[in-house]
């Protein structure tokens, strides 16, 4: 079964002047994907269905949800909503990305070959070898919540 062929020749907002790329950009740029690559090389989709999503796509995704803290629902909404996550994984756009089923069995078939903590551990040594730490957060969403303490003095 085929690939499925994703990203373009550059998809970025226009530059301006002194503007630096998202923390991601600068992450992405740190790694070095080819032994990662290499490593995910075999893991090929089923014989039937749809075409396969590249696996170093959905390993960055994988990243993505472990350093954002991301269910598999919400890292599928958050890599089809966000450009900073479709430029890290390397999707273009206007172009589908994977539904929740997809992180789902790509990261059954690591577990299955071993694969998860070798890669997982990779990417950590890789970034810890340059001396940057990954914190692992949350997204928070963009609701405004009024706080009592702006109009009671007591409450702040």
């Amino acid at each position: 079964m085929a690939r499925r062929r994703i990203g373009q020749e550059e998809f970025r907002f226009p530059a301006e002047e002194g503007r630096r790329g998202s923390a991601l950009d600068e992450a992405s740029a740190l790694l070095d994907w080819s032994g990662i690559d290499r490593l995910l090389a075999p893991i090929y989709a089923a014989e039937k269905g749809e075409r396969a999503w590249p696996p170093l796509a959905l390993f960055k995704a994988l990243l993505l949800a472990v350093w954002y803290d991301l269910s598999d629902v919400k890292l599928a909404e958050a890599v089809d909503d966000r450009a900073s996550f479709r430029r890290f994984c390397g999707f273009a756009a206007t172009e589908a990305t994977p539904e929740r089923t997809a992180f789902v069995r790509f990261r059954r078939e690591l577990v299955k070959r071993g694969l998860d903590r070798v890669l997982f551990d990779a990417v950590g040594d890789q970034l810890a070898a340059r001396g940057v730490v990954v914190r692992t957060g949350t997204l928070i969403d963009a609701t405004v919540i009024a706080s009592a303490s702006v109009s009671d003095p007591e409450a702040q």
